[in-house]
């Protein structure tokens, strides 16, 4: 026992040498690049040999880490095995770390359809509010929103979303202009009441005030309390134009830069909870298969 590297070390050589990237393994295991290059420097002064040849913007894994590789993960698989069958039940629970906006507006609305189609389940759903880092460490699926660009190789886009103007459906009368409505946006996304405007040929006022929250949940939520209009898009807004919540004053859409991303666990840490929700959320979202 005394000749194992520690578990960290491991993990981090295993994700590294899957992806060929200390930046991707990073996003994968919820740390920082940094962190897995040294996890895997440390590893490889314990053994004694380098397993990556480190290149500009690239690894490639030296015969030692080739060879090493495979037993690293049969080990981790026959870990996996033999845990799931030792505690038993614990395999119907599951951890969810989820954007906040996906959460209320899209998953929560669902969570009974969910749990009657697998009334076993045991979900916890963790939203990165307070301390995500250690959020993103207990949490064995999860859902952001963001760029293409900056997801996980791995990670599937749920959906292509649409964004535009939404407002209370008693208030459409008084919200159909947005040049005189109180306007509402989320901070930190590509598409906004500007780009909307501009893919139109029309522009926003320099002296125009758009209110702004870090989440689309205030953004929408004061819009479905009468506040105005705010930008929304599809996956957020559609249940709630169905149920005669929300409208849309105007037709227009623009294609949105962000999306939803699902990102799984690898699969020798896929218990069958994790197992069940990735099923089942490709099947509510048929392009999370493509």
């Amino acid at each position: 026992m005394a000749n194992l590297p520690p578990l960290a070390w491991l993990r981090a050589f295993e994700a590294a040498a899957r992806h060929l990237s200390f930046t991707q393994a990073a996003a994968e295991l919820h740390l920082t690049q940094s962190a897995v290059s040294q996890h895997v420097r440390n590893l490889e002064s314990a053994l004694g040999m380098a397993l990556f040849v480190r290149k500009t913007r690239a690894l490639q894994l030296t015969e030692g880490g080739a060879t090493y590789l495979p037993v690293v993960q049969n080990a981790f698989a026959v870990l996996s095995a033999g845990t799931r069958s030792l505690t038993g039940d614990r395999g119907r629970q599951l951890r969810v770390r989820c954007n906040l906006a996906f959460a209320t507006f899209w998953l929560a609305p669902r969570l009974g359809a969910l749990l009657s189609a697998h009334p076993w389940l045991s979900l916890t759903l963790t939203i990165p509010i307070w301390d995500p880092e250690h959020a993103a460490g207990l949490s064995a699926v999860e859902i952001r929103f963001g760029r293409p660009g900056l997801m996980p190789d791995d990670a599937r886009r749920l959906a292509h979303e649409r964004a535009y103007p939404v407002c209370a459906r008693n208030a459409e009368p008084m919200f159909r202009d947005w040049k005189t409505a109180p306007l509402h946006d989320c901070t930190g996304v590509a598409t906004t009441w500007h780009e909307w405007l501009t893919s139109q040929g029309e522009q926003l006022p320099s002296d125009r005030v758009v209110n702004l929250a870090s989440t689309y949940v205030v953004a929408m939520t004061a819009a479905l309390h009468g506040a105005g209009l705010s930008m929304a898009h599809d996956t957020l807004a559609s249940g709630l134009i169905a149920e005669n919540r929300l409208v849309r004053p105007h037709d227009h859409w623009v294609e949105m830069a962000e999306g939803y991303f699902l990102m799984t666990p690898a699969r020798h840490e896929e218990t069958p909870a994790a197992r069940a929700f990735v099923d089942w959320i490709r099947n509510e979202v048929p392009s999370a298969s493509a």
